[in-house]
C-alpha cells in the first residue's frame, strides 16, 4: 500500500512540474511579438508540448529527453527565443536514471541543432544566431543538470547497497541465531532423549522376550521417545535449513510417495490440473503437508494403502490425502506437534486445513492453499 501511495504522490509532483514548465513557457512565448500566424501556433504548441512531455520523465526519461529536445529546437525555428527549460529537466531525469551517454550525445546534438534553427527562424546574422542558441542552452545550466541527476543517481545507488548490507547483515544474524539455538537443542536434548527412548525400548523387549505383560505406560513412554526423537530432528532440519539448502517443494512430493511405498505402503500419487508458478512458501507447505501425513500414516495408522491428490487451481493449490488405516469414524484425532505444525503454516498462507477420521475408515487430510502472489 505504501509502494502505491508512493507512485501517487510521484505522479501528482511529475505533472505539478510538467504543467508549471509548460505554463512558464508558454507564457516567455507569448511575452515576444508574435501573430496568431500558423508557425507561431505550431511554436506556442511546441512550448506547451515539451513542457507537458516531462510528466513521463520517471517512466521514458530517453523518449522526453528526445521530445523536449525536438520541441525546443522546433520552438527556435519558429522564431521564439524561449530557454530550453523542459529539456534541462529531461537531462536531470536521464542521466539520473543513468543513460549517461545517450544524455551527452543528445545534449552535443542540441549544441549544433539550435543555432541552425535560430537561422530557420530568419536571422541572417552567424553570430546573432548563436547568441540567440546560446541563451536557450547554456553550457553552465545544462552541465549543472546533469550533475545534479548523476549525484541523485549515485546517492540512490549508496542507499540501495546499504539496504541491501543491512538485509544481509540481518539474514546472517538470524542464520547464527538458528544454528545456537540448534546446537544447545541437540546438546541438551538429543541425549537425553535418546537415552529414554533406549531404555524404553530394551525394557520392552526385555518384556516380551520373557514372555510378560508389557505395561502400557512403558509402551507409552517407548512411543513418546520415538515422536520426540523425531520431532527433535525435524526442528533441528528447520533450524539448521538456510537459502543454500535446496528447497523442496511440489516437484519432490513424487519422492515422498515413492519412499512411502519402500517401506511397503501402497501409496498413489495424482497431480490434477495445469502446473504453473506458486510462491515458494506455498511450494514448501505442499511437501511439508504430504511429507507428514505420510509420515504420520506409515507410524500410526496401520493402513495399507494411502492416496495423495494434488489438484492445480488458478488460485489455489488443493491437497487430499486419504489412507484405509485404523482410525474410526467420530473419533477426534490427538493434535500432535506435527499437525499443529501443519496447521499453523496452512494459517500464516491464508488458507485451510482439515484432518479428521473419514466415515468409512481411515484418516484424511485436506488443505487448501491461496496462490495469488498477493495474498
Amino acid at each position: 500500500m505504501s509502494t502505491v501511495r508512493f507512485g501517487v504522490r510521484a505522479g501528482v509532483t511529475d505533472w505539478a512540474i510538467a504543467v508549471g514548465v509548460a505554463a512558464t513557457l508558454l507564457v516567455t512565448g507569448l511575452s515576444g511579438q508574435h501573430s496568431a500566424t500558423y508557425v507561431d501556433l505550431l511554436g506556442y504548441a511546441l512550448l506547451v508540448a515539451g513542457g507537458l512531455g516531462l510528466a513521463a520523465r520517471r517512466r521514458a526519461p530517453v523518449v522526453v529527453l528526445a521530445v523536449t529536445g525536438l520541441c525546443a529546437v522546433g520552438y527556435q525555428a519558429a522564431g521564439f527565443d524561449v530557454p530550453a527549460v523542459a529539456y534541462l529537466f529531461a537531462v536531470y531525469a536521464a542521466v539520473r536514471a543513468g543513460h549517461r551517454t545517450i544524455t551527452v550525445v543528445a545534449s552535443v546534438t542540441m549544441l549544433a541543432a539550435l543555432p541552425l534553427a535560430a537561422l530557420a527562424s530568419g536571422l541572417h546574422d552567424t553570430g546573432e544566431a548563436f547568441a540567440q542558441a546560446r541563451g536557450a542552452l547554456e553550457l553552465a545550466w545544462l552541465i549543472a543538470a546533469g550533475a545534479a541527476g548523476e549525484a541523485l543517481r549515485q546517492a540512490e545507488r549508496r542507499a540501495d547497497e546499504a539496504e541491501r548490507t543491512r538485509e544481509e547483515t540481518a539474514r546472517h544474524r538470524a542464520a547464527e541465531e538458528r544454528l545456537h539455538i540448534a546446537r544447545e537443542l541437540h546438546d541438551s536434548l538429543t541425549h537425553q532423549i535418546s537415552v529414554i527412548k533406549v531404555q524404553a525400548e530394551v525394557a520392552v523387549h526385555v518384556a516380551r522376550k520373557r514372555g510378560e505383560q508389557v505395561p502400557e505406560a512403558l509402551l507409552a513412554i517407548q512411543e513418546a521417545g520415538r515422536e520426540a526423537t523425531r520431532e527433535l530432528r525435524a526442528t533441528l532440519e528447520a533450524l539448521r535449513d538456510d537459502d543454500t539448502t535446496p528447497p523442496r517443494g511440489l516437484d519432490h512430493v513424487p519422492e515422498l510417495v515413492e519412499r512411502a511405498r519402500t517401506i511397503g505402503l501402497d501409496a498413489t500419487l495424482t497431480i490434477e490440473g495445469r502446473r504453473h508458478d506458486v510462491p515458494a512458501a506455498v511450494d514448501r507447505t505442499v511437501y511439508r503437508i504430504v511429507q507428514e501425513s505420510l509420515t504420520n500414516i506409515a507410524r500410526h495408522a496401520d493402513a495399507a494403502t494411502a492416496s495423495v491428490r494434488i489438484d492445480c487451481r488458478p488460485d489455489a493449490l488443493a491437497i487430499h490425502i486419504e489412507d484405509d488405516g485404523k482410525a474410526a469414524p467420530n473419533t477426534a484425532p490427538t493434535p500432535g506437534v506435527g499437525l499443529l505444525g501443519m496447521r499453523e503454516r496452512v494459517t500464516a498462507l491464508g488458507g485451510w486445513l482439515r484432518a479428521e477420521p473419514r466415515g468409512e475408515g481411515g484418516f484424511t487430510v485436506q488443505a487448501e492453499l491461496p496462490v495469488d502472489r498477493t495474498a
